[in-house]
């Protein structure tokens, strides 16, 4: 007896490579500006950190001006105040317990970035660093300073209904974003992603940031990652499982299921579990050190059979919510079990595609060895569950 195929939505947080039409959001999800591992820092400094800095004397360190630019300097008549050095011999900023709080969250001393602080410039225009932001062009950096300036406005569009939103914190991703006090080396990288997104374009950076702000309240994102989802029902179709090799969270969604009538029975619910599902992978992330995560797609036992109505209405929404509203959070993408026509139809439109679309997608056939040959260099063994070339036992 013939193998029953599950007839589903070949496009999820990901399109389809199965036609014509639908390699297109397939390339816009994928596309470089486009684009979650240890667990998301608590924003606020612990009482008993906060106690111990507050007896930290304060240093003030004659930055590291930006080439073409002058740092402030004392004047001949104050006394030069205590350089610090790091073990390598670099000048490192400590200019109070703030800084010192900085730290404690991770990020590296306080430095001036290529396009950051000018002649004439105030010590708080000082960047807080870390692994990722020592990574900004100087384009960059000038393109986020402009769009840091504009937080205000900003919060104020996307809560039109908080009087008080322009200067009210929130917490974004895990990080507390303060519209008036930004600086803060894991805010830059969340904000460098909606400007990549954009092609450091401010303006639509602004708009995708004051459309996402207005979406998760509509979504209302706190209600939807309180809401219980039936395991019997979403437990098979999506995971978060082991890291790769550069310890990114691993997500894998599963198109193959034996309950997908279920599964897109209600629409609106799919969208919340799928919205959740991807708010727990983006927790995976500390925006230190890793801000992406890698996708594993298994379309085994998947057909080529039309769609329902209510299965492609979930796939063109979630397609769309993850492009809008999650940009630069995708590292790779593994669409792997794919049949044998689905991969004839991805080679048929390569030409077509964008460099670094087709560096981020890899399509991979089916058995043991493809699978391994194509995970193995991301994903160490003891990480990558056992149907996909790895030794971890996975959810099974």
């Amino acid at each position: 007896m013939a193998e029953k195929k599950a007839n589903i939505p070949l496009s999820v947080d990901t399109p389809s490579v199965v036609n014509a039409t639908s390699i297109t959001p397939m390339v816009n999800d994928l596309k470089l500006s486009e684009n979650p591992l240890v667990p998301v820092e608590n924003a606020k400094t612990t009482a008993s950190a906060e106690s111990s800095l507050a007896n930290i004397q304060e240093k003030v360190v004659t930055p590291v001006a930006a080439p073409g630019s002058t740092a402030t300097t004392p004047s001949a008549s104050t006394p030069a105040p205590p350089v610090s050095k790091s073990a390598t011999g670099s000048p490192i900023v400590a200019s109070s317990a703030t800084n010192q709080a900085e730290r404690v969250s991770g990020a590296s001393p306080p430095t001036v970035p290529p396009g950051a602080a000018t002649k004439g410039e105030e010590f708080h225009d000082i960047e807080p660093q870390n692994t990722l932001t020592n990574r900004f062009t100087q384009a960059e950096w000038e393109a986020l300073r402009k769009f840091r300036s504009e937080l205000p406005d900003i919060f104020a569009e996307g809560f039109p209904d908080d009087p008080k939103a322009r200067d009210k914190p929130i917490s974004f991703w895990g990080v507390l974003i303060d519209p008036n006090h930004p600086l803060d080396a894991r805010v830059s990288v969340i904000l460098m992603k909606f400007l990549r997104a954009r092609n450091l374009s401010v303006s639509s950076a602004r708009d995708m940031l004051v459309s996402t702000l207005r979406w998760r309240t509509s979504i209302n994102i706190d209600a939807v990652m309180k809401e219980e989802f039936p395991q019997d029902v979403f437990g098979s179709v999506g995971h978060i499982y082991g890291r790769d090799k550069e310890n990114r969270p691993v997500v894998y969604n599963i198109y193959g299921g034996n309950n997908l009538s279920e599964v897109f029975s209600d629409v609106q619910r799919f969208i919340r579990w799928r919205v959740a599902l991807q708010e727990k992978s983006v927790a995976m992330l500390d925006f230190n050190e890793i801000d992406q995560a890698i996708q594993i797609h298994d379309y085994l036992g998947v057909s080529l059979t039309s769609r329902d109505t209510k299965s492609k209405a979930a796939a063109a929404e979630a397609t769309n919510i993850f492009q809008s509203h999650y940009p630069e959070l995708l590292y790779k993408k593994f669409f792997v079990n794919v049949p044998t026509l689905m991969n004839w139809i991805f080679w048929a439109f390569k030409p077509i595609l964008p460099a670094a679309t087709l560096a981020k997608m890899t399509v991979v056939g089916t058995g043991h060895h493809a699978l391994k040959k194509a995970l193995a260099p991301f994903i160490a063994s003891t990480e990558l569950p056992k149907q996909y070339g790895g030794d971890a036992l996975g959810w099974k």
